[in-house]
Formats: C-alpha cells, structure tokens, sequence
C-alpha cells in the first residue's frame, strides 16, 4: 500500500500526541511530531504567567522555529495536524509549520485536543498560512480518549 496520508502533531502535554497515534494507526499513515527547535519546559507553558513563553509567543505572534522537516512533503495527499488548543487557536507552532511547505492541492484536516475550549475559528485563523490551493476540508476537536474507531470513521468521512 502506497502511503499518501500524513498525521502531523504538536503535542506539550502528550495528548494530541496520543490522539494522533491512534489515528495514524487507525488509517495507516505517516506520523511526524512538529517539536520545536527550543524544548518548552513546565515554566515556558505555564499559562497562568503571562511571561511564560507560551504567552510572549501567542501574543507577539511569533513563529516558532521548528527542529526538523519532512523532506518528502510533496509524496503526501492528505495532512491531517494536530495540536492542543491554545487561546482558543492553534499554537504557533502550527502555523510556523504550514508556512514552512507548499501544500498546493492537498486536502488538510485539522484535529485539537483540548482542555475545556472548542475549535472556534481556529481553521479560519491558519487559512492564510496555507497555500492557495491548499484546502482545509474539515477541522474537529477530539477528546484523550477518542478511540481509533471514532477516528478512523471521521479519515473516512473526509475521503482519506
């Protein structure tokens, strides 16, 4: 079987992680984790500090330096990207990393983990990340303990 699906994550807490496992398994795909370049500690991530580097980061806009590539992005059809919600967004992480490919004509689904918030316009805030004819084709917020079935059904849903 020729692989032409990506499940790409950034995970701080090792939810999305878990999550996008599951679904990588679940549909037979690729798995990258997005890690970037400088390694969050417990300080830069907690939220309740609004010093803490994840705040400088959101507020600032920043992109955040991404420690590797895939080399092979051109072989993938579909790139599914996971992250934990942020600020009612993505990190970001995220949208460092869709400015850092051309995604011309792939299908990209979004999926959030998260600890109380939905994914709001969250899809609609990385559109200008993407290239133009790149299409993100659905965006959904999944739980620590979505199952593969309830995640192969969704791939499924979306044509992947």
């Amino acid at each position: 079987m020729v692989v032409n699906t990506l499940v790409a994550f950034f995970s701080a807490s090792g939810v999305t992680a878990k999550v996008a496992g599951r679904l990588a398994i679940g549909i037979g795909a690729d798995i990258f984790e997005i890690k970037p370049e400088v390694p969050y500690t417990e300080a830069d991530l907690r939220w309740t500090n609004p010093l803490a580097r994840c705040n400088r980061e959101k507020i600032g806009r920043k992109d955040v330096p991404i420690a590797k590539r895939i080399e092979n992005m051109d072989k993938y059809d579909n790139v599914l990207i996971g992250f934990p919600i942020w600020y009612y967004g993505a990190p970001n992480i995220i949208a460092t990393f869709l400015k850092s490919y051309d995604l011309s004509g792939k299908k990209i689904a979004l999926f959030a983990t998260s600890g109380g918030s939905d994914m709001g316009k969250t899809a609609e805030k990385l559109k200008p990340y993407i290239s133009k004819d790149a299409e993100i084709i659905d965006a959904k917020l999944m739980f620590e303990d979505t199952g593969i079935k309830d995640l192969v059904e969704w791939a499924d849903k979306l044509g992947i």
